[in-house]
């Protein structure tokens, strides 16, 4: 479980000794909506969260409808044009079916971080801003490049994964997981746990899938990935 197709574990022997000891945990993933498909991608944490869930832990699924609009800036050389809501709205519409080819979603705790975003307000997202320093956010790599380089980065990417670290509070996370490129999203999760006087979840990332251009890692953003529900010829000629 902590081994087969897992590049790395934080706190590695904490997490053992929690399933060694027979703990029930919530295992968290979250997805957010930037286009209408997740892809093969995705399926490498969905598996994994499968296996988790096989074991009998919680699994929680999130689909990331308020951070959606802003997008993840991991990894990305230029900032993303926000989304409106209709946008989220029509690309999440079979999110959980398309899931639902890996994991089993009816035994799956499903949430939107809407739901909580929108009515927590303001007052919420200022306590955010105040639990991490801008120095703490601007030491990862893609936001050092492009500052380098004398290119923006919006006060939206910067918060994105305080935003994202605040998801594990609500759903009470223990394990969250994530490809390598999320992993500096992951660990301010544990932050933000930190922050509410939470214990913090501990982090499981898998390997990135290369994507079709055969150079960078699959993704939505950059269009080389293969869609879950693309016609079965197609995903033939893209792999």
């Amino acid at each position: 479980l902590l081994s087969r197709g897992v590049e790395e574990v934080i706190d590695k022997n904490h997490l053992k000794e929690r399933l060694m000891a027979g703990e029930k945990l919530r295992i968290k993933f979250g997805v957010d909506p930037t286009k209408p498909d997740l892809h093969l991608g995705h399926t490498v944490v969905l598996r994994k969260l499968k296996e988790f869930q096989e074991l009998g832990h919680s699994i929680v699924f999130i689909i990331g409808d308020f951070t959606g609009r802003i997008g993840d800036p991991s990894e990305r050389s230029e900032a993303r044009k926000p989304l409106t809501e209709a946008q989220i709205t029509e690309n999440m519409k079979e999110y959980l079916i398309q899931a639902g080819k890996i994991i089993d979603v009816e035994r799956a705790e499903i949430f939107h971080n809407s739901s909580w975003f929108l009515k927590e307000g303001v007052e919420r997202i200022l306590e955010l801003a105040s639990a991490v320093s801008i120095q703490q956010v601007l030491r990862r790599a893609d936001f050092k490049k492009r500052l380098e380089k004398d290119e923006d980065v919006t006060l939206l990417e910067v918060l994105y994964p305080v935003f994202q670290g605040y998801d594990s509070v609500k759903v009470n996370a223990h394990v969250e997981l994530g490809g390598t490129d999320q992993t500096f999203n992951l660990l301010m999760g544990r932050r933000v746990q930190r922050h509410f006087k939470m214990e913090e979840q501990d982090i499981l990332t898998v390997p990135l899938l290369e994507g079709t251009d055969g150079v960078k890692k699959m993704s939505k953003s950059m269009e080389n990935y293969i869609g879950l529900y693309e016609e079965s010829d197609v995903m033939f000629g893209k792999i």
